[in-house]
């Protein structure tokens, strides 16, 4: 069982089963809501995950036709992003308490990278 939380500790969740591979979003809507250059996420089924604390405190903004970012209304921490496919949750790796024992398997969305954001692995890239 993998445990992650928010900034300020008041949202805190479980992910029990397995997650997706793991992927650097460089996204502008990832960047945005992150205030990074890139950001980790990798998929979870939804029914493997579960709010066990300060789900009260867990706000939603649709950032896009069918993709609503969960995020922590107190301190704002992005935690989750529920898509069109009610089966699966995108998971922020950042805000993980536990290591998920996975590597980033590439970069994607290149196509909006931040242009001060320099590369310097020998990941797969994808526009």
């Amino acid at each position: 069982m993998l445990q992650g939380s928010c900034l300020c500790g008041s949202v805190r969740y479980e992910v029990q089963g397995e997650i997706g591979p793991s992927v650097h979003c460089h996204c502008v809507q990832c960047r945005k809501a992150s205030g990074a250059s890139v950001t980790t996420n990798a998929s979870v089924a939804a029914s493997d995950f579960r709010f066990v604390e300060g789900e009260a405190d867990v706000g939603e903004f649709e950032s896009s036709p069918g993709n609503i970012r969960c995020f922590c209304t107190k301190c704002g921490s992005p935690l989750i992003k529920r898509t069109a496919d009610p089966s699966k949750l995108r998971l922020r790796l950042g805000t993980l308490d536990s290591d998920p024992k996975t590597e980033p398997a590439a970069h994607i969305f290149l196509r909006s990278k931040a242009p001060w954001t320099v590369i310097t692995d020998d990941l797969p890239q994808h526009d």
